[in-house]
């Protein structure tokens, strides 16, 4: 049985609101990347082969990503309970640096899918 918590709940709390705020940041990346594709397809007025497939890359990587955020941001939540509990905090840098990596692809796709996408447009074939 774990000792009481009382004295940690306030660390409990704020670890429970950093979880949540993963998990919507989870959901803006996946709704970006989810309305990205669906409004290339939709309203795309010029289809180009290369800006299809950025477009549907650049969905799965928003999916992948908000998988790998959930993963992380659930280990390091069951991590920072088992520190609070234990009075040992470490911070979560490798995490962090992670996440920033993935979302630079991401946003470099973003840009690249842009890029194509107004190239396409100002000179069409």
């Amino acid at each position: 049985m774990e000792k009481n918590q009382l004295k940690y709940a306030q660390q409990h709390l704020a670890n429970e609101r950093t979880f949540l705020a993963w998990i919507r940041t989870v959901i803006a990346i996946v709704g970006i990347g989810f309305l990205t594709t669906s409004l290339h397809f939709t309203i795309g007025l010029h289809r180009d082969a290369r800006i299809d497939l950025i477009s549907i890359i650049l969905g799965i990587v928003a999916c992948g990503l908000g998988l790998v955020i959930t993963v992380l941001a659930t280990f390091s939540y069951l991590q920072k309970k088992r520190q609070i509990n234990e009075e040992n905090f470490q911070p979560s840098g490798g995490q962090v640096v992670l996440i920033s990596v993935f979302m630079v692809i991401l946003l470099s796709m973003i840009i690249l899918y842009f890029l194509f996408y107004k190239s396409v447009t100002l000179c069409p074939t």
